[in-house]
């Protein structure tokens, strides 16, 4: 119990140093946009380069392009690729919206995440099937049919998000 307040306590003062940067820039874009969509850009937008560079390293150096042999199953390297990353990114996307974009939310922690990986899960069908239609189809090299998928993939996510994963219960009764 001790260890996960800790975490807890570490991880909302990333999430504050976080905000200080990401709001140092803000009155730039004060007049276009409030600051919770702010920092939903700007930290999905580092969430997207780090899974767009990861998915990169993993599909280039890690599996050098080749199939993914798992004995009953074989992956396309795309494919593989995209299952390696998979936690990786839900990790560090879950932290950032939880600590930087919805800090309002007031449902418990367990239900956010709960909730998060229904969205990811919606994503990761978006994910898989555009892959497959980008990368098998239209023959766009991998890479570039991930970029496509992913930005796809923000807008769902944002509206899901805000308005289901890290909703604002409001505790009034009437």
């Amino acid at each position: 119990m001790e260890i996960k307040y800790s975490l807890e306590i570490l991880f909302e003062r990333i999430g504050r140093w976080i905000c200080k940067i990401i709001d140092h820039f803000y009155p730039l874009f004060r007049k276009t946009m409030p600051i919770q969509f702010f920092r939903y850009g700007v930290t999905g937008v580092v969430n997207l380069v780090f899974d767009w560079i990861l998915y990169f390293v993993i599909y280039n150096f890690v599996l050098q392009k080749k199939m993914l042999h798992l004995g009953i199953v074989t992956l396309s390297s795309h494919i593989a690729a995209f299952v390696i990353k998979f936690p990786i990114v839900l990790l560090s996307g879950f932290l950032l919206q939880k600590y930087v974009t919805f800090t309002e939310s007031n449902l418990k922690g367990r239900r956010q995440l709960f909730r998060y990986l229904i969205v990811y899960g919606i994503n990761i069908l978006i994910n898989y099937f555009g892959l497959k239609f980008f990368v098998d189809l239209l023959h766009i090299f991998p890479s570039i049919s991930n970029m496509i998928v992913s930005i796809i993939t923000v807008f769902v996510s944002y509206f899901l998000q805000k308005k289901f994963t890290f909703q604002i219960i409001n505790s009034t009764k009437s």
